[in-house]
């Protein structure tokens, strides 16, 4: 039956930016389709522990920092050595540094760049050597944004990290589909405060954001949560190097 496509029973996925807003939403709808969850975040997870047990999966914490990739071979040791394989891994964790590209800092542009290009790249690397080793494939979700496909303001390190990630998830698909691994991309639009929007919505007309979603509202984590399933499951397994807008319309406006 095709919903038995779509469980994740006995899969096991590693979320990074797991503590709260997109991540926390993306580690709750793996566990409701059955995974069990490792989640990396530089802070406490207790929150999203408590949901992801609820549901009756485990979850393992790994606090660490990805502002580097030094914590990488590290983190794989733990998973490895606590549910024994991987199946799935998301690229959620990321930052922003907000300024007019006239007076953009090279630390600002740096720190961005490490977080969300290189440390997800070598996550991936590390990730996807894992599933070789298995013999058994895997999936890889990274999250890009609406800022993918069109410029904004004042986020020129934001705006190239997350242009890089279309490019690098069409590129690990190309190279990575004859292990078996599927590699896309999700998309988020403005996320509401409780979505952890990395956007700096406060400086900005929330009614002039809110006027241009068609869907008419703010999106939440909760609106990532069948899209993820889909690229973490089975029921995708002949789609590679895509990346799906999650945006209430903002992008064919």
């Amino acid at each position: 039956m095709i919903l038995d496509q779509f469980k994740l029973n006995g899969k096991v996925a590693l979320v990074s930016g797991a503590g709260a807003g997109i991540g926390q939403g993306i580690c709750l709808g793996l566990a409701e389709a059955g995974a069990d969850i490792i989640g990396v975040d530089d802070h406490d997870m207790m929150e999203t522990q408590a949901g992801v047990q609820h549901t009756g999966r485990r979850f393992l914490g790994i606090t660490a920092s990805l502002v580097s990739i030094e914590p990488i071979p590290g983190i794989m040791n733990q998973a490895i050595r606590q549910f024994g394989h991987l199946d799935i891994l998301v690229n959620n964790a990321g930052i922003v540094r907000r300024a007019d590209a006239l007076d953009f800092t090279e630390k600002d542009w740096d720190e961005v760049m490490n977080h969300n290009v290189k440390t997800v790249f070598f996550c991936s690397q590390a990730v996807a050597k894992q599933f070789i080793r298995q013999g058994t494939g895997g999936k890889i979700i990274n999250i890009a944004s609406i800022h993918s496909f069109h410029g904004g303001i004042q986020m020129s390190s934001f705006t190239a990290s997350k242009s890089g990630i279309l490019g690098l998830t069409r590129l690990m698909a190309n190279e990575w589909a004859k292990h078996n691994i599927n590699i896309n991309a999700l998309a988020p639009g403005y996320m509401g405060a409780e979505g952890g929007s990395p956007f700096g919505v406060e400086d900005l007309s929330r009614q002039e954001i809110l006027n241009r979603i068609p869907a008419g509202r703010w999106g939440t984590p909760d609106d990532l949560k069948g899209a993820v399933v889909f690229l973490a499951s089975p029921a995708s397994g002949y789609v590679n190097g895509y990346t799906l807008a999650i945006d209430g319309g903002w992008l064919a406006r």
